[in-house]
């Protein structure tokens, strides 16, 4: 490894967490030698080391499936490519439905993710039972089998993306913090750092939990926030499966996996605790948040309710660890919108390790060209609006986003928290007209309209709603009469010349 900091590099990588350690690698892969990695302290310190390490592949929308299905594809190779083992297994997952509603949002994934080449099964409770014995079925409707998913250890895997990354001629600097990012006339200039001035045309923050700090000192918004994630680790299962698979069961906000002989298992609370309001320390390295046994535990009670084997073992570790959420649980990947040369990857929602080979690829592909390979706009940074960079608004919707993951997806479903942020200047002329609002990009923006005088409700359903009948209502009295369509919410240009 060189120690002498170039005058001159042509890509800079700020953040030596797995994502930017993926970037490393990819750029290299691309045949870019005159790369630089920039560490604080020490790589995996930020919140990599403390990863739950799984990987899986169903998520929210194709580009994100896309993103882990590829990571899943790499972990495979990636120790012969690199030398450095990684411990990643392809043990499967599965995901239980105990509810009606959950079983039909898995039908409806398992669906969407065949049609992009993810092969899911659905199998019915005993099926369940026969591939994970230690399951409690006796409520189980069906559930989601997913052969090809699987674990890796997060440590191992970011240092086979450093050996493969410096195999490939990049240079990783640790305890080499960034002090200042250089931009003049709206281009990137160079980084900062205590040993001097590093010019570059290109850089991507991969900095994490620090990600909206650092974006801010540049006026620019990378809305994420803190929160405290736990997980609790048991004393050894006797006769634990080596090749037991990780297992989900989402309405009860829990996932379990096998450690070591032991086992693992986190929560997605409905109602998550953010933190850092005051920013993260700088010096906030391979550290833990204080143990908060009264917020997980009626979790745990639902772990050992669908895992009975818990009851007989004791707790070896009870962790908590801080994660970033975006508002809206999507990425936020790719260049800043003011800031010629300057990119970002952050907010990955505790996703960030099954995504890290997907990501690395796609931002290395961006900054190389200029030019995405896809369309990546739900997880652009460019969607951001200048008001979510308010820490009251991010607090406010961090609270809701962890559980967000994890919980039912209706059709219009619009989030609780952090609302009324943005509304029409008709807004309260709507409201007594009888709107019932969704959010958009923190406008609040009618759906459908009930009564006048009435406060009509989106039902959480899968099915016929009450807004069906009320938005044919509309559609007549738009096709004979007159009908106000409020635009406030939608994109205004100013074209002159």
């Amino acid at each position: 490894m060189q120690n002498k900091l170039p005058s001159h590099i042509e890509y800079v990588i700020i953040g030596g967490g797995i994502i930017g350690l993926s970037i490393a690698y990819h750029l290299t892969r691309l045949g870019h030698r005159n790369v630089l990695l920039l560490e604080r302290d020490q790589l995996t310190c930020g919140t990599t080391w403390h990863a739950a390490g799984l990987v899986t592949q169903l998520r929210a929308n194709e580009n994100m499936a896309k993103l882990a299905q590829y990571s899943a594809e790499l972990f495979r190779d990636l120790e012969q490519l690199t030398g450095q083992p990684t411990g990643f297994r392809q043990s499967g997952s599965i995901t239980i439905a105990a509810t009606n509603a959950r079983m039909e949002e898995l039908r409806r994934g398992s669906s969407m993710g065949r049609s992009f080449g993810l092969d899911v099964e659905m199998i019915d409770a005993a099926e369940a039972k026969r591939r994970v014995p230690l399951l409690n079925v006796s409520d189980v409707l069906g559930a989601a089998w997913i052969a090809s998913d699987g674990m890796t250890n997060p440590i191992d895997t970011a240092r086979a993306f450093a050996a493969g990354a410096r195999q490939g001629g990049a240079n990783i600097l640790e305890r080499t913090p960034v002090n200042r990012i250089i931009v003049d006339k709206g281009c990137l200039v160079g980084v900062e750092t205590a040993e001097g001035l590093v010019r570059t045309e290109k850089a991507v923050i991969c900095t994490g939990l620090w990600s909206r700090n650092v974006a801010a000192d540049l006026n620019w918004t990378v809305p994420l926030y803190a929160a405290e994630h736990f997980y609790v680790v048991t004393e050894a299962v006797p006769g634990l499966p080596a090749d037991l698979p990780t297992i989900r069961d989402m309405d009860a906000a829990v996932y379990a996996k096998p450690d070591a002989g032991k086992l693992l298992f986190g929560f997605f609370e409905s109602r998550a605790k953010p933190w850092g309001m005051d920013g993260v320390p700088r010096n906030f390295s391979f550290e833990s948040l204080p143990e908060d046994f009264d917020h997980i535990e009626p979790y745990l009670a639902a772990a050992i309710e669908r895992i009975p084997i818990l009851a007989d073992v004791g707790l070896q570790l009870n962790f908590n660890g801080p994660e970033s959420f975006t508002p809206d649980n999507r990425f936020l990947l790719g260049p800043a919108p003011d800031i010629a040369g300057l990119y970002v990857a952050t907010g990955f929602n505790s996703c960030g390790i099954e995504s890290s080979g997907g990501a690395g690829k796609v931002m290395a592909e961006w900054m190389s060209t200029g030019m995405p390979a896809g369309d990546y706009w739900e997880m652009d940074v460019r969607r951001a609006m200048p008001f979510q960079r308010n820490r009251r608004y991010l607090y406010a919707r961090t609270t809701e986003a962890v559980g967000n993951l994890w919980n039912l997806h209706w059709p219009h479903k619009s989030p609780k928290t952090a609302r009324n942020v943005r509304v029409s200047p008709l807004h309260d002329r709507l409201s007594r007209a009888g709107a019932n609002f969704g959010e958009v990009a923190g406008w609040e923006r009618v759906q459908w309209f009930g009564e006048p005088g009435s406060q009509p409700v989106t039902h959480a359903t899968f099915g016929k709603d009450d807004w069906f009948r009320q938005s044919g209502v509309e559609h007549e009295a738009a096709r004979s009469d007159v009908a106000l369509f409020d635009q406030t919410s939608f994109a205004h240009l100013l074209v002159q010349g």
